[in-house]
């Protein structure tokens, strides 16, 4: 009854609201953007940062549809998060127009490679990876972990190593995230096998939840808070998280460096007046 009750929870939140997703698939060339670009798509949340002065600039900002807590609708139907946040906060302070653009991670990112939208702003960490494939990224605005998380009544106390727990076992990851690079990277060295890269993180859960993987990787913020709202039977054990890295705004053409420019002397200055502390506050209560 419980793994029922579970389930119908978990399919809930997939339902409502399609896949938080940790950031670090690299996109390859020739992915395509989004159709239908001059209008938002159905699905797209827009907000306008201020109203607009005819012939004033407006910067288009891609993001992603959830990712609880940097972005996500409360129940108020409210587009929310870290980063609806930091990027208001940081457009008051620099005095700029934007729009923002919810579009999913994949179609996100497409948007900015293909000139769309001007800056992504998703929990995107930023890696060599990405800057050799054509992001620019900003200062970092969050430093974030990813850690391997594991059902609320796994027993680790009989492992000096807690990664000895998965050997000989599967575990669950996000296709493409940095959490699913981590994974690889111990998976020969504890002799777990990674059983099915999903592509959302709801249905991840999931299948850790109805043991049908031992363990998954999520970004160590998403889960704490996936956890806290959701009820789930899960747990995030120490001594399993990464080295972590920061997240970063991005733009992916030159020509936008101005916006580059803005953001990160906006961060500085809401970090240095205690705004951006107010919004990590607010939402993860460090």
């Amino acid at each position: 009854m419980k793994k029922l009750l579970v389930m119908s929870m978990i399919a809930c939140m997939a339902f409502s609201a399609v896949a938080c997703g940790s950031k670090e698939e690299v996109p390859t060339e020739g992915t395509e953007a989004p159709a239908e670009t001059e209008a938002p798509a159905e699905n797209a949340e827009a907000e306008a940062s201020t109203e607009e002065a005819s012939g004033d600039k407006v910067w288009i900002i891609a993001m992603d549809t959830v990712f609880r807590p940097f972005e996500f609708t409360d129940e108020k139907g409210e587009f929310v998060g870290i980063d609806v946040d930091i990027m208001k906060a940081v457009a008051e302070d620099q005095g700029f127009s934007y729009e923002i653009q919810s579009l999913g991670w994949d179609a996100a990112v497409a948007a900015v490679q293909a000139g769309q939208a001007d800056g992504l702003i998703a929990g995107a960490s930023i890696t060599d990876e990405r800057k050799e494939s054509g992001w620019i990224f900003s200062e970092g605005y969050y430093n974030a972990t990813q850690t391997f998380v594991l059902p609320e009544d796994a027993d680790l106390s009989g492992f000096e190593d807690p990664f000895e727990y998965l050997r000989g076992k599967k575990v669950a990851v996000k296709q493409g995230t940095a959490g699913a690079k981590f994974a690889e990277s111990l998976q020969e060295k504890y002799g777990f096998e990674i059983s099915s890269k999903f592509e959302d993180s709801p249905t991840m859960y999931q299948d850790v939840v109805l043991g049908n993987s031992a363990a998954c990787v999520e970004d160590t913020p998403i889960m704490a808070d996936s956890i806290k709202v959701g009820s789930l039977p899960l747990q995030i054990p120490e001594g399993m998280e990464s080295e972590g890295a920061p997240y970063g705004f991005a733009i992916m053409n030159e020509a936008n460096q101005e916006l580059l420019d803005m953001f990160n002397a906006g961060l500085a200055n809401i970090k240095e007046n205690g705004t951006y502390d107010q919004i990590i506050a607010k939402y993860l209560g460090e």
